[in-house]
């Protein structure tokens, strides 16, 4: 799942959250600078990324591209 989640999924799932980069830092344990680099284009690790998308996945679901692009819907919580 890690390689279909673009940097400006993870833009959209934390705006979506109202999470700064901050938070995710914290919900990720992964550095501040290395959540910017990898939203900006740069690269991070697959482990890196795998922890952003796991702690982002608790509450959104990334959607892949459908001719559309790419997206990220809010999960209805009530449904775990």
């Amino acid at each position: 799942m890690t390689n279909m989640v673009t940097p400006a999924q993870i833009r959209m799932a934390r705006a979506a959250l109202k999470l700064g980069v901050k938070d995710l830092s914290v919900l990720a344990s992964v550095g501040i600078n290395t959540i910017t680099r990898y939203e900006r284009g740069g690269n991070v690790t697959v482990l890196t990324l795998q922890k952003i998308v796991e702690a982002l996945s608790e509450r959104v679901i990334f959607l892949p591209e459908n001719g559309d692009g790419p997206g990220v819907r809010i999960r209805n919580i009530s449904m775990k």
